[in-house]
């Protein structure tokens, strides 16, 4: 077996990637040692999110906006797809400061939103607790379950002739991959895009892992109307060191809700760590009381990849030839799946792109290290 694109993992960024190239007439071959969507892909919380933590990242979670509501059109149970939008909480008058700058910002770069007073607040959702200052809506955000759509992407990269082959894949090298069982596959172009995973092949990688952990409950219909995060959700999740939670709860179109988030650096494992969970939870409950007497079904951890800026590594490994990166994409792979698909496409197929891929080429990130 040779293919001219070769993808080691099918989580929803290498799914998507699968669908890309498949569509633009290449042959490609996906190794994945589990199954469609699992890892970081079935653990996620399937937030579709535009994110400003810089104007690249702006840009990269609009763009995939946008190509996510292309996707889900006219088959949103395809997707489990909810169109709930985001309302960022503000919690103090510090807080409600930084909503009017998030909103001028948003507004100045085509992101529909609006500011919330009190009341507006309460009106949009009467289980937060009470003294919050305010929030901004962002109302075209949304949620996706990332399993079925990672299946859904698979399905199309397989329409277009993609093959999917279960295996581990132990080594990458210049022309294919090297699998468990002594097995190879030729490979004039081979994408790493299996996440957290990917130190295992490349350890060169500037990546760490971030463990997180969710928790769903029973279904409560109209107990929750929007994503809802602190705005103090920001710093948490992209602090530099230590470990963090911070109020993020989702409604799910089944009536079922997540709560999140918290994150720990450095720690892979899958086992559930009581004491950040119990601090996850208490900061849910700080926020919306009524939290606490709801019903718990499941909890779960996953581990996500993140690169030193906190934006994905897209593009040609700086010093391995033929061998393409689609990682780092850290809690926002599911909005930013189809985005890295088109832009590693476009890199790797030498065609345009509608957004500049240079901020996300892997190169920026071993300058980084190198020069600390």
């Amino acid at each position: 077996m040779s293919a001219d694109a070769l993808i080691v993992g099918a989580g929803i960024v290498g799914a998507a990637c699968a669908a890309e190239l498949a569509a633009a007439g290449l042959r490609v071959v996906v190794v994945e040692r589990e199954c469609v969507g699992s890892g970081a892909t079935a653990a996620g919380m399937g937030h579709l999110v535009v994110m400003d933590d810089s104007p690249a990242q702006l840009r990269l979670t609009a763009y995939s906006q946008r190509l996510w509501g292309e996707l889900v059109a006219g088959q949103p149970q395809r997707h489990e797809y909810g169109a709930c939008g985001t309302l960022w909480v503000a919690a103090d008058a510090e807080e409600l400061a930084a909503v009017a700058e998030k909103r001028e910002f948003y507004q100045a770069n085509g992101i529909a939103c609006a500011a919330l007073d009190a009341a507006a607040l309460y009106a949009a959702e009467p289980q937060l607790r009470p003294g919050l200052a305010g929030g901004l809506l962002v109302p075209g955000d949304g949620v996706v379950y990332p399993p079925r759509s990672a299946a859904a992407l698979m399905e199309r990269a397989v329409a277009s002739g993609a093959t999917l082959r279960a295996g581990t894949v132990t080594a990458v090298e210049s022309d294919g991959v090297r699998l468990a069982g002594g097995g190879r596959i030729a490979a004039a172009a081979t994408v790493i895009a299996n996440g957290a995973a990917c130190a295992a092949l490349a350890p060169e990688l500037p990546i760490r892992a971030k463990k997180g952990h969710l928790v769903i409950t029973d279904r409560y219909p109209g107990f929750v109307n929007h994503q809802l995060v602190e705005l103090g959700y920001i710093k948490n999740a992209h602090a530099s060191e230590g470990d963090s939670v911070a109020f993020n709860v989702q409604p799910r179109p089944s009536g079922q809700i997540l709560i999140g988030s918290s994150r720990q650096f450095d720690v892979a494992t899958s086992a559930v760590d009581q004491p950040i969970l119990g601090q996850m939870l208490r900061r849910a409950a700080e926020y919306m009381p009524a939290l606490a007497g709801l019903s718990c079904l499941r909890i779960w951890t996953g581990v996500r990849a993140a690169s030193p800026d906190g934006l994905p590594l897209i593009g040609p490994h700086p010093s391995r030839p033929n061998v393409w990166l689609a990682v780092g994409h850290e809690g926002l792979g599911i909005t930013t799946s189809l985005a890295t698909a088109r832009i590693l496409a476009a890199a790797l197929l030498g065609r345009p792109c509608e957004i500049p891929i240079q901020p996300y080429a892997p190169a920026r990130s071993f300058a980084e290290v190198l020069h600390g």
